[in-house]
């Protein structure tokens, strides 16, 4: 599963934030695996391609959890679903637009208490291509990150003994990974409205003007530096 990160900072304080998961590599995998018969199902044909409010496309028991904060963050975001699996397509993306800064950190650390099992659910694991390679874990796991954010400044800290916990929870489906070539890339970009002054992440490629931040890794260089994917950016 190839996952990206958009933040683009704007002069007023706010931010766009969108997470972007492309599971079409791993599809391509498993379809070679399939039956004709499985190839044939009404299942297999689903093509989806429709974007809706995130609130909207929780289920009940999830929304009766929330706090009234978290249900106003829900209903300030999208979830987009692009899907057609005979063309190895499976993309999913979540979308916000925070008002500032402390808007902004609120969504970081809260968005992975908002499971999107249930939309992942609809989408891969009914489906039999999808079966044993639990792609939600990895999508609504990523709790693992402290932030710092304000109006000068972007901190996120990963938190080893989280992220150690999350390698735990989801081993055997980065095992399956591995074993069919399917590797994780991950890359951060972060767009600034002025140009960033400090950037201690020695991976992180800085623009010539200094206004975007780019991060690019893998799960692998994760699994074996946890702090590869720490950012701290003065701006």
């Amino acid at each position: 599963m190839d996952i990206e990160e958009h933040y683009d900072f704007k002069l007023d304080g706010s931010c766009n934030v969108v997470y972007g998961f492309d599971m079409g590599r791993a599809i391509s995998v498993f379809k070679n695996l399939l039956s004709d018969s499985v190839k044939e199902t009404p299942q297999f044909n689903l093509v989806k391609d429709t974007t809706l409010n995130f609130y909207a496309a929780l289920p009940d028991s999830t929304v009766k959890k929330l706090t009234k904060e978290e249900v106003n963050m829900a209903k300030g975001s999208s979830l987009s679903i692009k899907m057609d699996l005979k063309k190895s397509i499976m993309k999913m993306s979540i979308s916000h637009q925070s008002k500032n800064a402390a808007d902004l950190q609120y969504y970081l650390q809260h968005l992975s208490k908002i499971s999107m099992n249930s939309q992942l659910d609809a989408v891969t694991k009914n489906n039999q291509q999808a079966r044993g390679f639990d792609a939600q874990q990895l999508v609504a796991g990523q709790d693992y990150y402290s932030y710092e954010v304000t109006p000068n400044k972007f901190y996120r800290i990963i938190d080893k003994t989280k992220f150690n916990a999350f390698l735990k929870k989801t081993q055997s489906t980065l095992v399956m990974a591995k074993a069919m070539l399917i590797d994780m890339p991950y890359k951060v970009i972060l767009n600034f409205a002025k140009p960033v002054k400090k950037v201690n992440n020695p991976k992180a490629i800085v623009s010539a003007d200094r206004k975007r931040v780019t991060l690019i890794t893998n799960m692998d260089d994760a699994i074996k530096d946890p702090t590869v994917m720490n950012l701290k950016i003065d701006f």
